[in-house]
């Protein structure tokens, strides 16, 4: 019977990349060989969730991460199959006693599927190594100390990749283990509005902002079309672990140094820590992916309305500036960060319905796609957490200042190009004459609004503004503050 070769695996998920990647880094420093795996998990293929755009991505990041493996004569071993089932398929052919990967803060499937593949790897006499993952870490009952811990692992200059001589599985070897599993097609759409996966491609726009576009990024950031180009549109490449926040963090410090834009780096590397600061606190207090943080907010009730979530997935709510971001959203997959705040606010407030009812579409539409920004920021947005400023964004003022000659809103509504900005702005005021004027008719070509917007802000106000004097919503904002943040916030909630 021959021997069975013993390597190590590095299971790839959320950090699709080669450098400063903590688990490539520990596996290839024991000296063994190494296997580098991703497999498309059934699982969250069918999560709803997720949709095809988010595996397009990862497809091209695999793609790009497999170019720059030809260099080692190696590519990842890419396969369509549960975790467990793919390294129990990889025992017959190799002796595995090391698994390396990073924690994970992903949905609720991913932490249950963890703790089955701990309890497999313990069975099978594999030590299972997980880093840290930029910056978050597992296990706090609090932020004491937390910021330090941070500034520790972003002053940490990022790891390189050098494997030896041979050390990464040939090609070959991988080919032949591809004959065990069905794998999945990496060929990808060449034309389409998204963002191309791969840390080649998130490198160029890294590049573009750091020499060009980030000028401008404190003047644009809330401005619909403008910060298409000024703001660094990094998201996916961190969201699917391209590039790390560190990389990204180093590169932007360096520049700081000479820049005559200062306070522009300085803007951006603070949303790089609040990218960090956000998903810790999902990764402190998972269940907020279906529930208010907030247990007291659990109490409010609101009517589930299919229509008005059609008319907001759809971006037919009557309001130009929801209506253009939605579809906007939909076929791009990016929104800046006031847009999606301002359409999740008119969703949770205006229409009036429950913030859950909106996950699934919006996850499903963001390339950008990252659990640990995405619950937590739904819940702000929606004023359930009993921390945070209540704000009901007006959508009519927003796009007068943020969309003044209404380029983001005709673009995107292209049945409105053709009127005066004003009416562009809020075509629900014209008059019958003014219609007849512009050849064009309001329920017809351009829908009538679906609420009103005053009356349905007060309401909310109202009703989220008593909430919040609730002994439940009070009592638990002191829990969330004390488990969340830093103590001299404590003391003003």
């Amino acid at each position: 019977m021959t021997k069975k070769e013993h390597v190590h695996i590095v299971w790839l998920k959320r950090d699709l990349r080669l450098y400063d990647n903590e688990a490539i880094f520990n596996a290839l420093k024991t000296g063994k060989r190494v296997l580098l795996l991703y497999s498309f998990e059934p699982m969250l293929i069918n999560d709803p969730h997720y949709s095809e755009r988010h595996w397009n991505f990862i497809k091209e990041s695999i793609v790009d991460l497999n170019n720059a493996l030809k260099t080692y004569n190696s590519k990842v071993l890419v396969v369509q199959s549960d975790i467990i089932a793919t390294i129990n398929q990889l025992l017959t052919h190799y002796h595995i006693s090391d698994i390396f990967s990073h924690q994970e803060t992903g949905i609720l499937v991913t932490y249950n599927r963890d703790k089955n593949f701990k309890r497999f790897c313990k069975n099978n006499l594999i030590q299972w190594h997980q880093n840290i993952n930029n910056g978050v870490i597992r296990g706090l009952r609090d932020r004491e100390g937390w910021n330090e811990k941070v500034d520790a692992f972003y002053a940490i200059t990022p790891l390189p990749f050098q494997p030896k001589q041979q050390q990464l599985i040939a090609i070959e070897a991988i080919n032949s283990l591809e004959q065990n599993f069905k794998v999945p097609e990496l060929t990808t759409p060449e034309f389409t509005p998204f963002q191309k996966g791969g840390r080649t491609t998130g490198k160029r726009y890294l590049e573009s902002f750091l020499s060009e576009r980030y000028p401008n990024y404190m003047f644009h950031i809330s401005k619909p079309e403008l910060a298409r180009t000024s703001c660094s549109r990094m998201s996916p490449y961190l969201a699917w672990g391209n590039l790390s926040v560190r990389e990204v963090y180093h590169e932007a410090y360096q520049l700081k140094q000479t820049s005559k834009h200062k306070k522009a780096l300085e803007a951006f590397m603070s949303r790089l820590r609040w990218q960090t600061h956000f998903i810790q606190k999902f990764e402190m207090e998972h269940t907020m992916e279906e529930v208010s943080v907030n247990k007291g907010f659990h109490k409010l009730k609101k009517s589930v309305s299919k229509a008005y979530q059609i008319a907001w997935k759809t971006g037919n709510t009557g309001y130009p500036l929801v209506d253009a971001c939605m579809r906007c959203l939909n076929e791009t997959g990016y929104l800046n960060f006031r847009m999606r705040a301002l359409v999740v606010s008119f969703f949770t407030h205006n229409l009036w319905q429950p913030w859950q009812e909106a996950t699934t579409h919006l996850s499903q539409m963001f390339l950008d796609f990252e659990p640990g920004i995405h619950f937590p920021q739904l819940q702000m947005q929606a004023g359930e957490t009993g921390i945070n400023m209540l704000r009901i964004y007006n959508p009519v003022k927003n796009s007068i200042e943020h969309d003044p000659e209404a380029t983001f809103i005709k673009k995107w509504l292209p049945e409105l190009k053709n009127l005066d900005t004003p009416f562009a702005h809020q075509p629900y005021l014209m008059t019958d004459m003014e219609q007849q004027f512009y050849n064009f008719k309001l329920g017809l070509d351009y829908p009538k609004p679906i609420v009103d917007l005053e009356l349905s802000r007060k309401k909310a106000g109202d009703t989220l503004w008593k909430l919040r004097k609730d002994k439940t919503v009070l009592e638990e904002s002191k829990r969330i503050l004390k488990k969340h943040t830093l103590k001299n916030r404590i003391k003003n909630p």
